[in-house]
């Protein structure tokens, strides 16, 4: 009791100093900035604060420093990992009215942004210069929320994730110290690669303010296709020899025929209900053309039945906006249920064998399971829609999870691809990584020494 008065006299009277209105403690701000899309229990903080700028960050830095407060950086809450819960309370703070474009160098093909910058607004903001951002999570989430939990999503295939499409970051640290972790060349080998070590943070080891990212051409000619097949191992061969033959792909995802049969049902639209992909050629007109007949003869070969095209600019934005719907599609699958996604990522070369095998336990399971993913770089996720007051839901789907996971560990594979760690993947971290888990915990306490950046994610100290 002592302490919640002392939190609420001191605390937020000193970030009303600072911030004025831009602090809140009501139950109905504060209760949304304490659930994410996961199925976690609710965590809300104990106040809200909505910075402005880099220093600002740093003087309430400074504020929940000497009074020892947790501080939780918050994007737009679409994690899936329990990330933004505020489990131990504390300061949530929230980005996303720090969202000015800052620079556009479009001769170096890159951008600085303020963290609370969306993928989408970005997108809009350079539209005019023939140049776009690529990295596409699905939702529109914040670019300082990007960068802080590796995402990627369904152009990771060919553009990479955001570890490779961050140039430079502008951090606060636990003790007040702004820095910058790179300049904007394109590469560099001065010192420690720090970038690297926030990008994947997830507000653990300091708040990502600004972000430098790449940013590519505009390709001449676009080009998707739906693909439906019989099995879902003739739709996962399809993919892994095309990347083996060296065909560029820009998307590749995978979708089992539950996904297909949600996904028509939300969206409205008539594909089949079979294990499906989606796929998109980027290049000059004739080099999409070649790409897309050299997969459609490996598809062919795999039992695909037919190729529906996707050439114009809406048509394409139809497809992948029903195929970003998937979640909130399969969730319709269940009303009232929530969702424990996994994510396993494998080497492309073991992915048939991953998804096949997992697909034997959804057949198992009591509960639907939708099955989909970004199969071009081995990663791909269950939807396993669970009541979360029935206890037995939890533990059968807890227990599928476990069996998944181990199964692309023994492949060499990874419990997260993009998700990040948050509080959901914690429990197999020691299996994946053994020792550099200690010292990832060495680096925490190195950056954080009393634990008050989003405390009890990645690694508990």
């Amino acid at each position: 009791m002592n302490k919640a008065r002392d939190f609420d006299q001191s605390v937020i009277g000193e970030l009303r100093a600072l911030l004025g209105d831009r602090v809140s403690t009501s139950a109905a701000v504060r209760e949304h900035h304490g659930k994410d899309e996961s199925y976690f229990p609710y965590a809300p903080p104990d106040a809200v604060v909505f910075p402005h700028t880099t220093e600002e960050v740093r003087d309430l830095v400074n504020i929940c420093r000497r009074h020892r407060v947790p501080m939780i950086p918050y994007g737009v809450g679409t994690s899936l990992e329990g990330h933004i819960l505020a489990i131990h309370g504390g300061v949530c703070v929230d980005m996303s009215q720090m969202n000015k474009v800052l620079a556009v160098h479009e001769q170096d093909l890159d951008a600085v942004v303020q963290a609370g910058v969306t993928r989408k607004q970005l997108n809009e903001y350079i539209k005019h210069t023939g140049l776009f951002f690529p990295i596409d999570p699905g939702a529109d989430a914040t670019l300082g929320g990007m960068s802080a939990t590796r995402a990627s999503g369904t152009n990771a295939v060919r553009y990479g994730t955001m570890r490779e499409n961050v140039l430079s970051l502008k951090v606060v640290l636990a003790d007040g110290r702004i820095i910058q972790t790179s300049r904007r060349a394109k590469k560099s080998a001065a010192g420690y690669d720090l970038t690297r070590l926030f990008v994947g943070s997830e507000g653990t080891l300091g708040i990502i303010t600004e972000v430098t990212v790449k940013l590519h051409p505009v390709q001449a000619a676009m080009s998707a296709a739906v693909c439906a097949f019989p099995t879902i191992q003739g739709a996962a061969d399809t993919v892994i020899q095309t990347l083996q033959a060296g065909i560029p792909v820009a998307r590749s995802e995978l979708l089992c025929a539950t996904t297909m049969a949600a996904l028509n049902r939300y969206n409205k639209t008539s594909h089949r209900e079979m294990p499906t992909l989606l796929l998109e050629f980027h290049g000059t007109e004739a080099s999409v053309v070649e790409q897309a007949k050299m997969v459609q003869e490996l598809a062919r070969d795999n039992g695909g039945l037919d190729f529906q095209w996707a050439t114009k600019p809406e048509e394409r934005t139809r497809l992948w906006e029903a195929r970003h719907h998937a979640y909130f599609a399969c969730l319709q699958l269940k009303p009232g249920s929530r969702a424990i996604s996994t994510d396993v990522c494998v080497p492309i070369s073991r992915l048939a064998e991953c998804v096949v095998e997992t697909t034997k336990d959804i057949e198992k399971a009591s509960m639907p399971i939708p099955l989909f993913g970004h199969v071009g770089d081995g990663n791909f996720h269950l939807v396993i829609l669970i009541d979360p007051d029935n206890p037995a839901d939890v533990k059968e789907a807890k227990a599928l999870n476990v069996r998944l996971v181990k199964r692309a560990l023994a492949m060499e594979g990874t419990c997260t691809g993009e998700h990040g760690v948050g509080i959901g993947k914690q429990p197999y971290m020691r299996e994946e990584l053994g020792d550099a888990v200690d010292l990832m915990g060495d680096l925490k306490r190195t950056f954080d020494p009393e634990n008050l950046f989003n405390p009890g994610k990645v690694v508990s100290i």
